[in-house]
């Protein structure tokens, strides 16, 4: 007997056990259910289920993931030794210093948003009685990209337990949620260990440690990992060494898998191509980012903000960096296209994106205690997607009900306008 029918007869004598639904997140996790449906009967067919929806949203995640792992190396041994005067891909970038650094930082990352969070989700789903559902593939996987290198372990496990238990859990689960689950538990570890979020010293491995060291009495130097949303919102933006090809490619500092616009514009159009994330949010929201950094490069030339303002530094830049810098262009991608928490009719997903783009670049000028604004806009936004929605759905009533009423249906054409008025849809 094979060990997937064996799994199976034990999945029907434990079935109804309180243990049930664990075991059978195992069982389900490594073989294909036996169940089929009954003969006889007509169902809707298709190969999409939410399993493989988070797996495809994961597979479009993973040159990210490993790309962060090789740039985790590489800004660590630049901030020592300094940047190469020379860059080479396969000298500099792609090599086995640089990944280990990676695999000894950024996967006990991965290790513990899983783990933690799989055993949150565990244990709900034995307490409620209920399939361990899949929603977190996607959430355990964004976690690690969205914070700091040097974020300690313990305090990654007490944030993913507040984000999937006040996030989801108490809302019903997945699909029940009103609030990004991975942007809630960021957003708890920003309002609760700022100091581990922000500055300087948070986005290269080594440069926490080697504060501490010098702050002990020795005799190295310091290691400075100032983003560059760091440096403008400092007014240090003529400090910066950055080209426009480092802030494309994501060759600098910033939260593990925020830096690269390229990769992240090739996972966006893999997730469209596969129909799994919307592109009217994502057109809508890089519009409405653009819209707000051209206002405040207008507001610049002008010369209603000078030199002097602690504004100018993010005002003054170009409007159309404000995409390749910062963690707005994966927001944009990977969480604003959250089909559970983001805005459900097509007119209101260009007033959902449109909004979470222009707030974005407005926290980002407006805050600078707080550069990186999107992850806070999408929030706000996924309270207001429901409101959205539901005025949409509104007028759209309204204005088939005005139709209706001014429309004059003879006899003959009755049908023809009565599947005229069906055939519109919100």
């Amino acid at each position: 007997m094979s060990l997937k029918s064996k799994l199976h007869e034990l999945k029907l004598k434990y079935q109804g056990k309180k243990m049930a639904p664990a075991f059978n997140a195992f069982h389900t996790f490594l073989f294909s259910p036996d169940e089929t449906t009954h003969a006889g009967g007509t169902h809707v067919k298709s190969a999409d289920d939410l399993k493989r929806t988070m797996n495809t949203v994961i597979m479009a995640l993973m040159p990210v993931l490993i790309f962060s792992m090789f740039n985790a190396g590489y800004q660590h041994f630049s901030a020592i030794n300094g940047f190469p005067a020379d860059f080479s891909l396969m000298n500099d970038f792609l090599t086995w210093d640089n990944f280990w650094i990676g695999i000894i930082k950024v996967l006990p990352l991965v290790v513990v948003s899983y783990g933690v969070g799989l055993i949150v989700e565990f244990i709900f789903a034995v307490i409620k009685g209920h399939e361990v559902e899949e929603g977190y593939l996607v959430t355990g996987m964004l976690v690690p990209l969205i914070v700091p290198i040097d974020t300690p372990l313990w305090m990654l496990a007490v944030a993913v337990v507040f984000g999937v238990v006040i996030g989801k859990e108490v809302f019903g689960g997945t699909g029940m949620n009103i609030l990004n689950p991975a942007l809630t538990i960021r957003a708890f570890l920003f309002f609760a260990y700022p100091t581990w979020m922000s500055g300087d010293k948070v986005w290269v491995y080594g440069a926490r440690e080697r504060s501490e060291e010098i702050l002990a009495g020795a005799n190295v130097d310091a290691i400075s990992g100032e983003t560059i949303l760091g440096y403008l919102a400092q007014n240090k933006g003529a400090e910066m060494t950055y080209s426009v090809s480092d802030m494309f490619f994501g060759f600098i500092p910033g939260s593990l898998g925020e830096t690269s616009a390229f990769l992240i514009l090739l996972g966006g159009l893999f997730l469209i191509f596969t129909k799994i994330a919307s592109w009217r949010i994502m057109l809508s929201a890089v519009i409405g980012s653009l819209v707000m950094g051209l206002i405040f490069n207008q507001v610049v030339d002008f010369g209603w903000v000078g030199e002097s303002s602690k504004f100018y530094g993010l005002m003054s830049f170009d409007f159309w960096k404000h995409l390749i810098v910062g963690g707005l262009a994966f927001g944009i991608v990977y969480m604003a296209t959250d089909p559970v928490t983001g805005s459900q009719t097509n007119k209101g997903k260009w007033y959902y994106g449109f909004f979470i783009g222009f707030i974005s670049v407005m926290i980002r000028v407006f805050n600078p205690a707080y550069p990186e604004g999107v992850f806070l806009a999408i929030l706000l936004m996924n309270v207001f997607a429901p409101t959205i929605d539901h005025y949409v759905v509104r007028g759209n009533i309204k204005r088939r009900m005005n139709r209706l009423k001014n429309a004059t249906i003879y006899p003959k054409d009755s049908d023809g306008k009565a599947e005229e008025l069906k055939a519109e849809t919100v």
